[in-house]
């Protein structure tokens, strides 16, 4: 007996090296060395144990199993058992893959003990220790109540009750084909066997790859057209580094601030809005991407010498001398202090002079006939002056600009009313020559 259970031993081992499955296999076989103690003779014996389980839910598996062993009196001890055992890793107490696994297991058997055969019980608890997704480590001490029966005790037949209290160690393997990821492709089969969990697969249990791009479609941002790893399985025609479903010019390299689209003359605009793209490169352009003319004359500002005065195409944007409005500025009775509306007057000539760069000015200054013609003469030079002195502050050139004054010799109107002699006190301006 003792040679059948060697042997049966070293069957089952071999059987669970072959069979090798993993956990969410519904059939799992087990076997191991147990320690027993007689708690009639208080004596220790070792025993093997195998079992045959089936998964009935999270909580409970169904197990055949059976105990047999060889006593020192020489009679043989076969006990064959069916078990529940209640799981506390069910997702509900313990999570199914927790590194420990208690249970609790219980049953009844059939007992051949002492030259006797009867109906017995058994109870105890346990734990699993997951070793990998194929083998699993089982630690269990549990209670085998015997029958009563007759053994050969110091040459003497007595009547005994063995009844033991045990501890195993079980190594189980599970049964079946193994599918590592659990993708439903067998691992044998399965060419791509650490496929994440819930991964749509093909037949060789790869994921799929419907646009053949490399990229599996579960990593793959456009899993309908082929395209590129780099841009998690999206395309990119025109290679500007913006792929096709961001870019508004999928088929023109183009920048990123215009969503793929070019920017050909570099005005700010980008191509398929732009309703000048003739533009000269480095003309302000609108939003549709003409060139500014700010005065309106028909000549763009990147050509108009006099951007901001309305003037002639023919004089390249510039005022004709003849449209240059030139107002008088005048005086209070012997003033040549500038009144605040002669002011409001030379800030307007100083932006047209200033815009237009093309005329060289000479400032007249004027009395009345009131008072010394020298005197007067003296008065008109420093109207003059005052004018000249503010254009320069407003920042014409005094290359521009020059004066010139005529004291009572020149008046405006006759100097026969106070109307008339306020008329005559003033400045004038003439247009010495248009600079080319």
């Amino acid at each position: 007996m003792k040679k059948f259970t060697l042997f049966f031993l070293a069957l089952f081992f071999l059987a669970g090296t072959v069979f090798a499955q993993n956990a969410e296999k519904k059939w799992a076989i087990g076997l191991g060395p147990g320690v027993y103690y007689n708690l009639n003779l208080e004596e220790l014996s070792f025993m093997p144990e195998f079992y045959l389980s089936r998964y009935l839910s999270p909580s409970f598996d169904l197990m055949l199993k059976t105990e047999m062993g060889f006593n020192n009196d020489g009679t043989d001890l076969v006990n064959p058992l069916l078990n529940f055992r209640y799981k506390f890793f069910n997702g509900n107490i313990l999570s199914e893959d927790a590194a420990i696994q208690p249970y609790l297991y219980g049953g009844v058997g059939y007992l051949w003990d002492n030259l006797k055969e009867g109906v017995n019980f058994d109870i105890g608890v346990g734990s699993k220790f997951p070793l990998s997704p194929n083998t699993s480590l089982y630690l269990e001490a549990g209670y085998i109540n015997g029958i009563d029966g007759n053994r050969n005790i110091n040459n003497r037949l007595q009547s005994v009750n063995d009844n033991f209290l045990k501890v195993t160690g079980i190594i189980e393997f599970a049964l079946g084909s193994t599918d590592s990821d659990g993708d439903g492709v067998k691992d044998r089969k399965d060419k791509c066997p650490d496929t994440p969990a819930g991964v749509q697969v093909d037949e060789n249990g790869c994921p799929l790859d419907r646009d053949g791009d490399g990229v599996p479609d579960y990593k793959d941002d456009c899993p309908d057209e082929p395209g590129s790893p780099k841009y998690n399985g999206c395309p990119d025609r025109d290679g500007d580094g913006i792929i096709d479903k961001n870019d508004d010019c999928p088929d023109v390299p183009g920048l990123a601030k215009f969503k793929g689209c070019p920017d050909t003359y570099e005005d700010g605009v980008p191509d398929p809005i732009d309703k000048c793209p003739d533009t000269p490169k480095g003309c302000p352009v609108d939003a549709d991407g003409c060139p500014l003319d700010s005065d309106g004359d028909g000549v763009i500002d990147c050509q108009d010498r006099c951007p901001t005065v309305a003037g002639s195409v023919d004089n390249q944007g510039c005022p004709d001398w003849q449209t240059l409005q030139i107002p008088s500025v005048y005086f209070d009775f012997d003033k040549s202090t500038l009144r605040p509306e002669g002011k409001a007057e030379l800030d307007k000539l100083a932006d047209q002079l200033l815009s237009s760069k093309e005329y060289q000015i000479e400032v007249g200054g004027h009395t009345d006939s009131t008072g010394p013609e020298q005197y007067n003469m003296g008065l008109s030079e420093r109207r003059a002056q005052a004018v000249v002195k503010y254009l320069l502050m407003k920042g014409v050139n005094n290359a521009y600009v020059s004066s010139e004054y005529y004291g009572e010799t020149k008046p405006a109107v006759k100097n026969d009313t106070r109307a008339h002699r306020q008329l005559n006190r003033r400045t004038e301006f003439e247009v010495v020559k248009i600079r080319k």
